[in-house]
């Protein structure tokens, strides 16, 4: 039964797509990997990820990136390619930029300007709320705990190095978590309207879910569509704003549909010569910034 609302139609047809994307024959999602590839050269090959697709497998997952490198390679290249290899990662729902390397030497000195942090990225997110201030770094190490709750599970978290001391309010160091990972997210917000805003943000360090720990827990401003950074306690549908609901013409008992709205929208990648990509917003995001009013800069 197809919803009669506009926005509902185009909600299922975003679930629909990434549950597609789950069935298809293996050839068919590399050859739309394909059609989706911005760039390539003798080292590398970049694409645009698309939302909703795993790169790596687990259970659930019958069709993920890392699977269809090898035909992938293929239908590049000619009949003998090389599988190619990941170098870093993308969450199920982040959309843009992705690097691969048509080798594994390749890939290894990728992975290594990655963790030596002399990759640039930029990610786009539309955020519920107003981060104040409005431009800045969130430098506060994360870590994985479990959920105690009627469902248990596991999410990344903050684990702040100082706290206020509940007597007299000052500043002091707490005892540093074991596993606890540096985690420094630089952000600036590029427009807001409608209780929300679009953000620009780059990860200095790379861990783990780290841009929605830190947007939600950090700055209070968690990702739109960001259903599991949304509650600490619980794993319900975020809480929208009236006016977000309305504009966005969608019931609060909808919202569990709505998409993750983070996008890879940049990388600079210094291969010999610096390299730098670009990956436009998908389409979704693009017609949630109309809904929304919120104005993209012109760069």
């Amino acid at each position: 039964q197809i919803p009669k609302d506009p926005t509902q139609r185009w909600l299922r047809e975003l679930a629909a797509l990434s549950q597609q994307l789950q069935h298809v024959h293996p050839n068919v999602l590399a050859k739309i990997l394909k059609q989706r590839t911005l760039y390539q050269n003798e080292e590398i090959v970049v694409i645009d990820k698309p939302y909703g697709l795993p790169v790596h497998g687990g259970p659930g997952i019958k069709n993920c990136i890392a699977d269809v490198l090898p035909i992938l390679a293929k239908m590049l290249e000619n009949m003998k390619a090389e599988p190619l290899h990941l170098c870093h990662r993308l969450d199920k729902e982040t959309t843009g930029v992705m690097v691969l390397a048509r080798s594994k030497e390749t890939a290894e000195k990728i992975r290594v300007l990655f963790k030596t942090r002399q990759v640039e990225k930029i990610y786009w997110a539309i955020v519920l709320g107003d981060p104040d201030p409005v431009e800045g770094i969130v430098e506060i190490p994360i870590v994985e705990k479990e959920v105690q709750s009627h469902q248990s599970h596991y999410k990344m978290t903050l684990a702040p190095s100082y706290r206020l001391c509940p007597e007299d309010g000052k500043v002091m160091k707490i005892r540093k978590q074991r596993n606890a990972e540096r985690a420094v997210t630089r952000y600036r917000r590029l427009a807001a309207a409608s209780a929300c805003s679009l953000l620009e943000l780059q990860p200095v360090t790379g861990v783990k879910h780290q841009i929605r720990v830190h947007l939600a827990y950090g700055l209070g401003c968690p990702i739109l569509g960001d259903h599991k950074y949304s509650h600490w306690s619980k794993l319900a549908p975020q809480k929208l704003p009236e006016l977000t609901l309305r504009r966005l013409k969608l019931e609060q008992s909808k919202a569990r549909h709505l998409p993750l709205h983070l996008h890879a929208h940049r990388l600079c990648l210094p291969l010999g010569q610096p390299l730098d990509f670009v990956c436009k917003l998908p389409l979704f995001f693009q017609k949630t910034l109309r809904k929304l009013e919120l104005d993209i800069p012109k760069d």
